[in-house]
Protein backbone atom coordinates (compact mmCIF):
# COMPACT_ATOMS: atom_id res chain seq x y z
CA UNK A 1 0.00 0.00 0.00
CA UNK A 2 2.66 2.50 1.06
CA UNK A 3 4.43 1.89 -2.53
CA UNK A 4 1.27 2.67 -4.57
CA UNK A 5 1.04 5.46 -2.87
CA UNK A 6 4.72 6.97 -3.29
CA UNK A 7 4.01 6.03 -6.89
CA UNK A 8 0.70 8.33 -6.89
CA UNK A 9 2.72 11.42 -4.56
CA UNK A 10 5.49 11.11 -6.84
CA UNK A 11 3.34 11.46 -9.82
CA UNK A 12 1.48 14.73 -8.31
CA UNK A 13 5.06 16.08 -7.73
CA UNK A 14 6.28 15.67 -11.01
CA UNK A 15 3.46 17.03 -12.82
CA UNK A 16 3.02 19.99 -10.21
CA UNK A 17 6.53 21.02 -10.03
CA UNK A 18 6.77 20.16 -13.97
CA UNK A 19 10.17 17.96 -13.26
CA UNK A 20 10.91 15.29 -16.09
CA UNK A 21 9.65 12.00 -14.92
CA UNK A 22 13.06 9.99 -15.52
CA UNK A 23 14.55 12.41 -12.74
CA UNK A 24 12.03 12.15 -10.19
CA UNK A 25 11.07 8.08 -10.74
CA UNK A 26 14.49 7.48 -11.32
CA UNK A 27 14.04 6.02 -14.76
CA UNK A 28 16.72 5.53 -17.61
CA UNK A 29 16.79 8.36 -20.50
CA UNK A 30 17.85 6.64 -23.87
CA UNK A 31 18.41 8.57 -26.61
CA UNK A 32 18.62 6.30 -29.95
CA UNK A 33 20.55 8.13 -33.31
CA UNK A 34 18.84 6.04 -36.07
CA UNK A 35 20.11 2.21 -35.86
CA UNK A 36 23.91 3.81 -35.15
CA UNK A 37 24.10 4.99 -31.46
CA UNK A 38 22.29 4.58 -28.21
CA UNK A 39 23.07 7.12 -25.49
CA UNK A 40 21.54 5.46 -21.79
CA UNK A 41 21.31 7.86 -18.61
CA UNK A 42 20.54 6.60 -15.16
CA UNK A 43 21.64 3.13 -15.42
CA UNK A 44 22.62 1.21 -12.28
CA UNK A 45 25.95 -0.74 -13.91
CA UNK A 46 26.58 -3.31 -17.02
CA UNK A 47 25.66 -6.00 -16.28
CA UNK A 48 27.72 -7.65 -20.23
CA UNK A 49 29.12 -6.71 -23.27
CA UNK A 50 29.68 -8.69 -26.15
CA UNK A 51 29.93 -7.14 -30.38
CA UNK A 52 26.48 -8.11 -30.65
CA UNK A 53 24.85 -7.73 -27.21
CA UNK A 54 24.61 -4.98 -23.96
CA UNK A 55 22.79 -5.58 -20.53
CA UNK A 56 22.59 -2.90 -18.39
CA UNK A 57 21.09 -3.02 -14.86
CA UNK A 58 18.23 -0.93 -14.03
CA UNK A 59 16.42 0.40 -11.32
CA UNK A 60 13.19 -2.12 -11.70
CA UNK A 61 15.07 -5.33 -14.36
CA UNK A 62 17.44 -4.90 -17.09
CA UNK A 63 17.68 -3.10 -20.37
CA UNK A 64 18.67 -5.57 -23.36
CA UNK A 65 20.70 -4.50 -26.58
CA UNK A 66 21.22 -6.37 -29.31
CA UNK A 67 23.16 -5.64 -32.79
CA UNK A 68 26.13 -5.97 -34.40
CA UNK A 69 29.61 -4.64 -34.12
CA UNK A 70 29.34 -3.14 -30.83
CA UNK A 71 31.79 -1.07 -29.37
CA UNK A 72 31.67 1.17 -26.09
CA UNK A 73 32.35 5.16 -27.20
CA UNK A 74 31.95 6.28 -23.51
CA UNK A 75 31.29 4.69 -20.07
CA UNK A 76 30.91 6.79 -17.14
CA UNK A 77 29.35 5.47 -13.97
CA UNK A 78 25.39 6.14 -14.78
CA UNK A 79 25.86 6.52 -18.63
CA UNK A 80 27.08 4.68 -21.40
CA UNK A 81 27.20 5.91 -25.45
CA UNK A 82 27.10 2.36 -27.41
CA UNK A 83 27.76 2.61 -30.64
CA UNK A 84 27.03 -0.05 -34.14
CA UNK A 85 24.05 -1.37 -35.96
CA UNK A 86 21.50 -1.52 -33.25
CA UNK A 87 18.60 -4.12 -33.67
CA UNK A 88 16.63 -4.43 -30.50
CA UNK A 89 16.18 -2.60 -27.52
CA UNK A 90 14.38 -4.34 -25.01
CA UNK A 91 13.48 -4.43 -21.39
CA UNK A 92 13.51 -7.29 -19.13
CA UNK A 93 11.57 -7.33 -16.12
CA UNK A 94 12.99 -9.62 -12.81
Amino acid sequence: MAKKWRQQLTRWITNTIDLPPDVMMDLPRITMVGQLHIYIENHRGLLMFTDTELRLLLKQGQLLIKGDSFVIKTILPEEILLEGKITQVLYLNE
